[in-house]
């Protein structure tokens, strides 16, 4: 524990790993505003999944790894080396030149990533008493909050083409500009951040760890955009998708056998099973799982539904939420400062949940004829829920544990979350493309689809059959650039066919977006039912815990309050 450290030096500490973790929850929400751009250049839209998924698999594993070797050798080295394969992987995936250096540049970026997070909320038990920690824990919800709104606004900034000061942005600063951040948070940790010395040698739990990774990153594949990423394998073998996915989870389930046979022998296990011996902890990451789905759930398609309803671009969706970022900054920071006045957090988080819930349920009217200001006000509340929820996982969990056990407990909480988010945008986009493809019926019979399939440069966006594809050619940025290669064709024309020819073709786009936009508001309806279930059910879960009081770090307390 570093609870003797003054005041001052625990603030720089925490504003540097904060600024570490900023980088990350930006990096999430920045890049995807640049995914369109990098397929124009690299013309490589089959890879696109890839660059998603290498990221994801990457950062997934490395946080439950990352965290039980923060315990053995001590936070700093590993937010050190988590900075600073951050800032590499994100230098070099700015200089790219094909997109098979991106991916393997961004799967390094998603092990920096995962070490940043495991420890960022790591280090707070480190610096504070359990009593203490609930503020901090508030002040770390708000930065992801922060992020989600800054993320899209600078990320569509950054990919068009600006100047500033003699240099021309482009979707490479959206890499880039992690790099005087990360620089930065990398000298503050060093210089001030303590090392924390460890009485043993610690003993690596390589083969857990190997297992342990080979079960994460199979099953991330078996369940992100593996029809995309294994397109050639299935169309070369003959093998169906649930074929794949049947051998693909028999090889998770095989690795997880291996991997607790090689926990149980283990003198460090990575995951200790006797964990799993405590009702709290068990509790504490299923909510983590179910909450990371419905997260995920509401904040990407809120986004969506701004792009498609409401027409706006990726950096006017992000600031469209800003109700509920306001909401989730002000929750969290308020329900820390309560928590830590009060040492307790299940009425917190019962609150939080239970208020997410009602506030999901309300979405599930939302339509496009409800207009912005039915939507913002759910927001707010929305957020308010969200907001009390996100700190308190961590702290709840840690609670639960001694000091020199915080990391995996914590990381451990953290890896069910992102697998709830990975599982939720699998099923969530499964039904929204359910529900896209049977409200639109047989696409080749629009108009407009017919008009655009005679079009190579329009052809190249992807498959008009793909729910995705129709997605994308509803936002204004497509729209533009259809429209204007259509004007282009349309001067060879003489001038009263144009006109005619004109008037047609926006009334196809029109009559098309109407159709889209209908029919992705009634997938939505599924999908925010969904979330309303799985928040429900966390909710009731929360029930369950039978809390333990935050204790204030005095010595007289006993171990498992200090």
């Amino acid at each position: 524990m570093q609870h003797h450290l003054d005041l001052r030096t625990k603030v720089i500490i925490m504003l540097s790993v904060m600024a570490g973790l900023f980088l990350v929850a930006l990096d999430q929400t920045i890049f995807t505003t640049s995914l369109g751009r990098i397929v124009e250049e690299f013309n490589a839209f089959s890879a696109l999944s890839w660059v998603v998924t290498a990221y994801l698999i990457t950062s997934t594993v490395s946080v439950p790894i990352a965290g039980k070797l923060s315990d053995m050798y001590g936070r700093r080295i590993l937010l050190l080396t988590g900075i600073s394969i951050f800032v590499i992987g994100s230098l070099f995936g700015g200089m790219s030149g094909s997109m098979n250096q991106l991916i393997l540049w961004r799967a390094i970026e998603g092990i920096g990533a995962g070490i940043i997070t495991a420890n960022a909320f790591t280090i707070i038990g480190d610096l504070f008493a359990p009593r203490e920690r609930g503020r901090w824990q508030g002040m770390i919800g708000a930065v992801f909050g922060i992020a989600t709104v800054i993320g899209p606004i600078l990320g569509g900034y950054l990919t068009e083409a600006h100047t500033i000061l003699w240099l021309t942005t482009g979707w490479r600063w959206t890499l880039f500009i992690n790099i005087p951040i990360g620089i930065i948070a990398f000298l503050v940790i060093m210089i001030f951040c303590p090392t924390l010395k460890h009485e043993k040698k610690p003993k690596v739990d390589y083969a857990g760890a190997a297992f342990l990774a080979i079960a994460l990153s199979v099953l991330v594949l078996a369940i992100d955009n593996t029809e995309q990423i294994f397109a050639g394998l299935i169309s070369s073998t003959g093998i169906t998708l649930l074929g794949l996915r049947v051998i693909m989870f028999t090889i998770v389930a095989i690795a997880v056998a291996i991997f607790i046979a090689v926990e149980r022998r283990a003198k460090e296990p990575i995951l200790p099973l006797r964990f799993f011996k405590n009702r709290n902890f068990i509790l504490i990451i299923t909510i983590s799982l179910l909450f990371g789905a419905a997260f995920i759930g509401t904040i990407l398609y809120l986004t969506q539904f701004n792009q498609q309803v409401f027409a706006a671009s990726p950096s006017q969706s992000g600031l469209m939420l800003l109700p509920m970022v306001g909401g989730l900054v002000l929750s969290s920071i308020v329900g820390g400062q309560l928590i830590s006045r009060t040492g307790k957090y299940k009425m917190f988080m019962l609150a939080g949940t239970a208020l997410a819930t009602v506030s999901i349920i309300f979405l599930t009217a939302l339509k496009p004829e409800s207009g912005y200001f039915y939507e913002s006000i759910i927001m707010v509340f929305l957020g308010m829920g969200l907001g009390i929820v996100l700190p308190v996982l961590n702290l709840a969990v840690q609670n639960e544990f001694k000091q020199s056990e915080l990391g995996v407990a914590t990381s451990s909480s953290q890896l069910f979350r992102n697998l709830g988010s990975t599982i939720g945008v699998a099923m969530f986009g499964a039904i929204l493309t359910a529900g896209i493809i049977s409200g639109l019926g047989d696409t080749n019979k629009i108009p407009y689809i017919k008009t655009l399939s005679q079009n190579p440069a329009a052809s190249k966006i992807g498959s008009f059959s793909d729910s995705n594809t129709l997605l994308t050619i509803n936002t204004p940025d497509i729209k533009q650039k259809i429209n204007s290669q259509a004007d282009v064709a349309f001067t060879k024309l003489p001038l009263p066919i144009k006109t005619m020819v004109a008037q047609k073709f926006k009334a196809q786009q029109d009559n098309f977006s109407s159709i889209v936009t209908h029919a992705f508001s009634d997938g939505m309806h599924n999908i925010f039912v969904l979330s309303a279930v799985l928040m429900g059910i966390a909710t009731i879960v929360v029930l369950g815990i039978k809390e333990k009081t935050l204790g204030t770090g005095k010595p007289q307390e006993t171990p498992g309050e200090i």
